[in-house]
């Protein structure tokens, strides 16, 4: 398969997929080498990102996975366009809860509660239906959770180590009384 049909055929799947997929993957569905994706996909990735051509999207990738998202730089015309008027918006509440969730993971309901100060019940539910949070395990009882895939393309983040320096600011969860439940 020649270089150009191969990246003519990533970038078809890439357009088809709901979730950021897997560079073997994609290997196995067009009978080539996966080092030969991967070396397509980051050719891609930076022509897509060329300054003299701003695009409208960009090739990302999370977690070792690949997907197109629109571009960070035309996200208020996109949200205005996906949202039409509607409130997509977390509340300071949720954003606050997500913070101590992505920093302490794996928590559990209550120590996010110890950590804020006030119950924190229904956001981590909503967060969840959102698709940012879920369960990771279980501690004496107690659910404990982190955050999704979700969390991380909606974030911009290729990992949990892109997260800016913020746990230093956050009380260890050793220190927390009641384990958090």
């Amino acid at each position: 398969m020649a270089d150009t049909h191969i990246a003519g055929a990533i970038e078809a799947i890439l357009m088809v997929v709901d979730e950021p997929v897997a560079p073997a993957d994609i290997a196995a569905a067009l009978d080539v080498p996966a080092p030969q994706v991967i070396d397509t996909l980051h050719a891609l990735r930076d022509e897509y990102a060329h300054p003299d051509r701003p695009r409208g999207f960009e090739l990302r990738e999370v977690e070792e996975r690949w997907r197109i998202y629109s571009s960070r730089v035309y996200a208020d015309a996109v949200g205005a366009f996906v949202v039409d008027g509607q409130s997509a918006r977390l509340s300071q509440a949720a954003l606050e809860t997500l913070a101590v969730v992505a920093y302490r993971q794996p928590v559990t309901r209550g120590q996010v509660s110890q950590v804020r100060g006030v119950n924190v019940d229904s956001v981590m539910k909503t967060l969840a239906a959102r698709g940012l949070v879920t369960e990771v395990g279980e501690v004496s009882g107690a659910l404990q959770y982190g955050t999704t895939t979700e969390f991380l393309e909606r974030m911009g983040l290729g990992s949990l180590d892109d997260l800016p320096e913020l746990a230093p600011y956050l009380p260890d969860l050793a220190d927390i009384d009641g384990e958090g439940r």
